[in-house]
């Protein structure tokens, strides 16, 4: 639902635009982005203290009136509102497989992981045909409405068949300090969204990224001068972690850059001369989506299995998993002509995007305590929202400033202000999302080749028990 609902929304935004009007429309998706980013850090801070169960729960039920909502708007904030709720989704993922390192048998945790974070793969392959139906049958209030269901019937299934984590993290937490590291992370998101829409030098946009960038600097001094236990940035120094969560970041983002361009290159006709595009409809360019989310699937039960089975470190898993997603974006830049041999360079970057997918996890419970692993896993579930966020922003920026096609004015008219690129600038695109790959790949290669569990009782011993986290 995680990987569904976003692709579902997305793909009902011309009915909202003609309820609504354009004024807004962009935040009904960057709310959710944004309350998913700016609430990870509280939300692991508080799953580790009050359980990961109960917040899942928590969070799994406000997304569930999120969506109710969203599907009863009757204007474009009631609706921003109810996409922000459904954004407490996020936290979700990496709450889910913190709760399987605490309550699954542990021969059975490396392939439930897996499962978990590559079945999202399959979401690319439903949303097309699942949009169709619910705008046919509703409207775009059905996706909200389908989204309602689906989410309360798993509110159910996990408050019935799931039990609660018995670890505990000896420790309370002060609200204050996580609230301002969650609206740093909220004004920075705020101003890279306004920065790609009206440019990086105007003043709004400067206000909103100098006020993150304040108020994150300023959460960080106060934590450090507390001196009272410090969790959340002790964790967050342990090089196991970051580099995890900078890894998995960018991992994240080269599949959203790919799942972008890839419809946008399938479906430019080939008649507008463009050197590329096969002029297939959303359903078409669903044959090309099928192997990249069919080989996610595959590369993450790989990971489960040599993982679960065979003790192969996760570090190599998910240095497979980035090289391999770097040399399918490599080859799709020069060869994207060919139907055939693009389906087989997407299955390529799909193999790898389990790989990673599945890597992150494992490289985390490998890395922390099970006291610990929602709070680390928070740290790597704000890089998997906010560096996604940020570069489709800086390569679409480069794009339209360099590889913008020029048409004749009949042309440009057809296409009704939409912008389309040179074939040039689609290699461009490839290439840069081939590089982004190769520096989780770099950042992966620095991770401790035997592990380096973090631990508790070494951050915990500062003389002060129950220790405060900031």
């Amino acid at each position: 639902m995680l990987a569904l609902i976003p692709m579902l929304v997305s793909n009902a935004m011309d009915g909202i635009r003609d309820e609504f009007g354009t004024e807004g429309g962009g935040w009904v998706t960057m709310a959710f982005v944004l309350v998913g980013a700016a609430t990870a850090p509280l939300v692991g801070t508080l799953a580790d203290l009050h359980g990961k169960r109960r917040l899942m729960l928590i969070c799994l039920a406000l997304s569930t009136f999120g969506a109710l909502l969203s599907a009863a708007a009757v204007g474009i904030g009631m609706l921003i509102v109810g996409r922000g709720l459904s954004g407490l989704l996020v936290p979700c993922l990496f709450l889910s497989y913190s709760l399987i390192r605490d309550v699954f048998p542990p021969r059975t945790i490396a392939l439930a992981v897996s499962v978990v974070t590559t079945m999202i793969g399959l979401a690319a392959i439903v949303a097309p045909f699942l949009t169709e139906w619910l705008l046919n049958a509703g409207g775009f209030r059905a996706v909200f409405w389908f989204s309602a269901v689906v989410l309360g019937v798993l509110v159910c299934a996990v408050a019935l068949t799931t039990p609660e984590s018995p670890v505990r993290l000896p420790a309370r937490v002060r609200g204050v300090g996580s609230i301002i590291l969650g609206a740093g992370l909220a004004f920075g998101l705020i101003g890279i969204s306004r920065g790609a829409a009206h440019g990086w030098t105007t003043v709004s946009t400067l206000a909103f990224l100098a006020t993150g960038a304040a108020l994150i600097i300023a959460w960080s001094a106060t934590a450090t001068a507390t001196g009272d236990g410090l969790i959340h940035l002790r964790i967050w120094r342990r090089r196991p972690v970051v580099l995890t969560a900078t890894a998995a970041g960018l991992g994240y983002a080269v599949a959203g850059l790919y799942t972008i361009l890839l419809p946008m290159l399938t479906m430019i006709p080939a008649m507008l001369g463009l050197g590329y595009g096969f002029g297939v409809d959303a359903k078409g360019a669903t044959a090309f989506h099928a192997p990249l989310g069919l080989m996610t699937v595959v590369g993450g039960l790989l990971v489960g299995l040599l993982v679960g089975r065979f003790d192969v470190e996760p570090r190599l898993t998910a240095v497979a998993g980035l090289a391999t997603i770097t040399l399918g974006c490599v080859l799709s830049a020069p060869y994207h002509h060919s139907e055939t041999v693009l389906m087989s360079w997407a299955g390529l970057v799909g193999l790898g995007i389990g790989l990673t997918y599945a890597s992150t996890p494992n490289l985390l419970i490998a890395a922390l305590p099970p006291q610990l692993q929602a709070s680390g896993a928070a740290l790597t579930g704000v890089f998997q929202s906010v560096v996604p966020a940020i570069v489709p922003i800086i390569v679409f920026a480069e794009l339209n400033g360099s590889y913008a096609a020029e048409f004749p004015p009949a042309i440009t008219a057809m296409l009704n202000g939409q912008v389309l690129y040179t074939d040039t600038g689609i290699t461009v695109g490839f290439l840069i999302a081939a590089a982004v790959a190769f520096l989780g790949v770099l950042a992966v290669l620095f991770l401790p080749r035997t592990g380096e569990r973090i631990d508790i009782d070494a951050i915990l011993a500062d003389g002060r028990q129950p220790a405060e986290l900031t």
